[in-house]
């Protein structure tokens, strides 16, 4: 489900005119979904999928205190790690709500997250 969700993030993108630069970029401090490019703005995106089942909580839910600082950390690495010198970045949230059955239901896609 998770690839499929990300799958899901990636063509949602791609059709508001993001062009995605990685996919599951990894480095000693964490992964980065994907991270893609938005008019000049460097987007790490964190994908969060759930079946809508009622157990678990929701996708945004999953999205913990934890989880923010593991995120900023691994774009921080990029970042440095990509000699990114002068631009704009941000991270991005988009949630996916899968039926049981694994149809998309729902996607929400949070702009400057945290």
């Amino acid at each position: 489900m998770g690839r499929q969700g990300e799958e899901a993030a990636a063509r949602h993108l791609v059709g508001e005119g993001y062009t995605i630069k990685e996919r599951n970029w990894r480095c000693p401090s964490g992964e980065l979904d994907l991270i893609a490019d938005d008019e000049g703005v460097t987007v790490f995106v964190e994908v969060r999928s759930r079946r809508d089942t009622g157990t678990f909580g929701s996708p945004e839910e999953s999205v913990d205190m934890r989880k923010q600082r593991k995120v900023r950390e691994t774009a921080a690495y990029y970042l440095y790690r990509s000699r990114a010198t002068a631009g704009k970045s941000r991270i991005d949230v988009i949630t996916i709500l899968f039926t049981a059955e694994g149809q998309l239901l729902k996607l929400n896609h949070l702009k400057n997250a945290f």
